[in-house]
C-alpha cells in the first residue's frame, strides 16, 4: 500500500493543508470528489483520506453524510485545522477591479458578512483552490476567489485580505478514514472516541429511549447528527460520536440496549481524541 494520503479538491485546499499539517511524510492526492478518495482507499490506492466534515461556523459538510450509509471504510482519527481564509486576487487586481467572489459554499458562509459589506458578489464554486486555479487561468481583475494562503501561493496568485472570515476561531474538523480499524486495546490513561450510526424504530419516543442507555451507563455524547439517506424519506439515520471506547463494559452494555430502540446499529470507528478538545473546549 503506497505511503498517500487522499484528499478532495486540487492542491492548496484546505484539505491538502490538513493532509500535510497532519501526516508530513506521507504523499497527498488530490482526487474531484469525496466518494473517489474513499474509493482511492478502498482499492489500497491510497493509505488514508482526510475528510472534512463540519465547522464551527458554517456547520456540517452536507456531501459526506450522504456517503455514510454505504461506507465501508473506518473513522480512524480526527483533526483540526484552524481556517485562515484570505480573499485573493490577479496581480494588478484591487478592492476598486473585484465585483465578484468565488469560493466553495462552505467558504461563502463563513465570509459572507465580510463579503456583503466589501459590495461584493458571492458566487458559488465546487472548490476553494479549484477556484484560485480558475482565477489565475482567467486573469481577470473583477474577480477574486477565497481560499487558502497555500493555494496563493501555489498559484502565483496576491492575498488581498487575510483573515477574511467573519469569526476568529474558525475551525474545521476533519476525520481521517482507513480501510482497517486503528482501534487498540483500552489504555485508562487515554482518552477515546467511538462513532456509531444507526437508524431509529419506527416507535413513540425513539430517540429519547435510544439516548437512554447513555445517560444510564455514564457515556458522554459529543456529536449527534440527524439525516435522511437517499431514497428512504421515512428512515431517520443518526450520527453520533461518544466518549467511551468498544473495549469498555459500559459501551457493550449501552450498545444492547440501544438494539431495542434502533435498527442497523453500525460502529464506524473507535479513536483517539484528539487533545485540542481540551486546549479549546470543544
Amino acid at each position: 500500500m503506497s505511503n498517500t494520503i487522499a484528499y478532495q479538491g486540487v492542491e492548496g485546499a484546505y484539505s491538502h493543508l490538513a493532509c500535510k499539517n497532519r501526516f508530513s511524510d506521507m504523499e497527498a492526492k488530490p482526487f474531484p470528489t469525496f466518494e473517489d478518495a474513499l474509493i482511492s482507499v478502498e482499492k489500497g490506492e491510497s493509505k488514508l483520506a482526510m475528510i472534512p466534515i463540519e465547522n464551527t461556523t458554517a456547520g456540517r459538510v452536507e456531501e459526506f453524510y450522504r456517503l455514510i450509509p454505504k461506507m465501508s471504510l473506518k473513522v480512524v482519527g480526527e483533526h483540526f485545522e484552524k481556517i485562515n481564509h484570505c480573499l485573493i486576487v490577479n496581480r494588478d487586481a484591487d478592492f476598486k477591479t473585484i465585483k465578484d467572489v468565488y469560493s466553495h459554499p462552505q467558504a461563502l458562509a463563513q465570509c459572507h458578512d465580510n463579503i456583503i459589506s466589501r459590495g461584493l458578489k458571492p458566487v458559488v464554486n465546487f472548490d476553494t483552490a479549484g477556484s484560485v486555479k480558475e482565477l489565475a487561468k482567467s486573469g481577470s481583475l473583477e474577480s477574486g476567489a477565497i481560499a487558502s494562503s497555500l493555494s496563493a501561493e501555489l498559484y502565483n496568485l496576491k492575498i488581498l485580505e487575510e483573515n477574511f472570515q467573519d469569526h476568529d476561531g474558525n475551525t474545521t474538523r476533519f476525520i481521517i478514514l482507513g480501510k482497517e480499524s486503528s482501534e487498540h486495546s483500552f489504555d485508562k490513561n487515554r482518552r477515546y472516541l467511538t462513532s456509531i450510526i444507526f437508524n431509529l424504530k419506527n416507535i413513540p419516543s425513539a430517540l429519547y429511549k435510544s439516548l437512554g442507555g447513555f445517560a444510564t451507563n455514564s457515556i458522554n455524547i459529543v456529536k449527534i447528527e440527524s439525516y435522511t439517506p437517499i431514497g428512504k424519506l421515512q428512515v431517520s439515520q443518526f450520527h453520533i460520536d461518544v466518549e467511551t471506547h468498544t473495549d469498555e463494559r459500559r459501551f457493550e452494555l449501552t450498545i444492547d440496549e440501544l438494539k431495542f430502540f434502533a435498527d442497523e446499529v453500525k460502529v464506524i470507528g473507535c479513536f483517539e481524541r484528539d487533545s485540542i478538545r481540551d486546549e479549546n473546549s470543544l
